[in-house]
């Protein structure tokens, strides 16, 4: 019998994360595709019919959930609000319901009794067990991991299922797992400590696979560290995507996230920008080297953060940053200091949050035995409660943490952080950005709703003069990191309200 599966990809909440202003003036509606889901999809008998809704880009209607035979979803813990709303929906329509992903396979016990078939873990070790049982006419409740998948098994994700138009960028995945044990982290307790790759093969089959379907632009490596395995990177993915690259004139611009480490390695980065990567995320946390020896952060400590950061930048790759308030060892002048630090990095998209404590990881555990938890942990950089209790005086904390943003994403901070990061990035990318129709309507509506309307206009403008004259070929990313700007300008004014609320309780 032929199953009709409708795969549902709950909703973001608004984040600095979300991209959600930015993406307007590119007219998308998200950044990137469920790429589990299309896993999954490549996993589930040929012989179903499928249908996927990414509830960023689609409204889920009545008459798709009356279709469905099945509804599965994938989520992470940040989506939880929009999971449980499409967890009544379906139950209304009396279908049964199938959940995998981050938040179920480590909150399965808050949905045991609402979700029908949690799969969790990774679906090439849970979901041939449950596919077996439901052909038999006896699937479980729960099919719990038994170690770790080995991704050389792993499919092509279904991406023809797609709507490539509503995006800003495509993904893929090389590897799972980190090498790394920092105590906040729950990467390792999801995917292990030692990381599993692909071949370079299945890499250039998926990267075959989006370029068949027309797809020309970013492409994310959604890797937690992409370098977590050098050698493997270094021998036979980079060198196979170098030539891919060359023989397409660099269809796709790669973009991924790895470890700070990436810094030691000149030869891997300059395989990485010959092979088309020009952007990096890296897990700053802290310029306080006390905190990251806190949280077991080996990888920053005792280190030069601000070196590694320029070395970086000179080769060609930009540097995302993400950063952590709120670890017990923070002294009263870490939000001084993180300012400070943000703004000499260069670090233009830099990401600052609250610490939370992840369920099940060595930072929960410690708290837990401390007493000190408080709530479940909620994934969201732009949510202020914080689910343990922080040694720092809370409202001292978010005072704080309001100091550093209003700081860092104010225009005369960004203009500062632009002209300082001109001075060290050494574009060398293969992968050129194209000009295209999308392009310039996005910068001539950034000088209507930034260079004329938005109160920073002044510093918009002095960025785009700055950038013509000093490094013109980098007038475009400048426009860019001016819409990012404005997106999270965007998102600090609402939290404007909440953060009085709290300082003034």
């Amino acid at each position: 019998m032929t199953i009709k599966a409708l795969m549902v990809y709950p909703s973001y909440p608004e984040t600095f994360w979300s991209f959600k202003y930015a993406l307007k003036f590119i007219k998308k509606s998200s950044t990137f595709p469920p790429l589990g889901l299309l896993t999954v999809a490549a996993m589930l008998p040929r012989d179903w019919e499928f249908k996927l809704v990414d509830l960023n880009i689609e409204r889920l209607t009545d008459e798709d959930l009356q279709w469905a035979d099945l509804v599965m979803i994938s989520a992470m813990a940040v989506q939880r609000k929009s999971v449980e709303c499409i967890i009544r929906r379906a139950k209304k329509a009396g279908k049964k319901i199938v959940a995998g992903g981050p938040l179920f396979t480590m909150h399965y016990e808050d949905f045991t009794h609402s979700v029908d078939h949690l799969v969790l873990g990774e679906a090439e070790l849970t979901l041939p067990l449950f596919l077996e049982d439901l052909k038999k006419g006896k699937p479980e409740r729960i099919y719990f991991p038994q170690g770790f998948a080995d991704m050389e098994g792993t499919p092509v994700p279904r991406f023809d299922l797609v709507k490539m138009k509503k995006y800003s960028s495509m993904n893929v995945q090389f590897s799972r797992g980190c090498p790394y044990n920092c105590e906040f982290c729950d990467i390792p307790l999801l995917y292990g400590h030692r990381p599993r790759t692909k071949a370079s093969g299945q890499i250039i089959s998926e990267l075959e696979a989006l370029y068949n379907l027309g797809w020309r632009g970013g492409v994310f490596f959604v890797d937690d560290n992409f370098i977590g395995n050098k050698r493997k990177l270094k021998k036979e993915i980079l060198p196979e995507l170098i030539k891919w690259s060359r023989f397409l004139n660099y269809p796709f611009r790669f973009f991924t996230e790895a470890s700070l480490n990436l810094a030691d390695d000149e030869e891997l980065m300059n395989m990485m920008v010959e092979a088309g990567f020009d952007e990096v995320f890296v897990g700053i946390e802290t310029p306080n080297p006390e905190s990251l020896k806190e949280v077991h952060k080996t990888q920053n400590y005792r280190r030069n953060l601000l070196e590694a950061i320029e070395k970086i930048h000179k080769h060609g790759l930009i540097v995302q940053g993400g950063f952590i308030l709120g670890f017990d060892s923070d002294p009263p002048g870490i939000f001084d200091a993180m300012v400070d630090f943000i703004q000499r990095s260069g670090i233009i998209t830099a990401m600052v949050g609250l610490l939370q404590a992840p369920k099940g990881t060595k930072l929960y555990e410690k708290l837990k035995a401390q007493g000190r938890l408080i709530k479940e942990f909620v994934a969201n950089n732009t949510d202020f409660s914080v689910n343990f209790i922080p040694r720092m005086d809370y409202k001292e904390l978010v005072k704080g943490y309001k100091k550093v943003v209003d700081r860092i994403y104010s225009p005369e901070g960004i203009y500062e952080r632009i002209k300082f990061f001109l001075n060290t990035y050494r574009p060398r990318t293969k992968a050129r950005a194209k000009l295209t129709l999308g392009r310039i309507r996005a910068f001539i509506k950034s000088i209507f709703v930034i260079g004329l309307l938005d109160s920073g206009r002044i510093y918009y403008w002095k960025s785009l003069i700055k950038t013509f004259f000093k490094k013109p070929k980098l007038l475009p990313l400048t426009v860019t990191f001016e819409i990012y700007a404005y997106h999270f300008r965007k998102i600090y004014r609402k939290q404007a309200e909440q953060i009085r609320k709290i300082l003034s309780s």
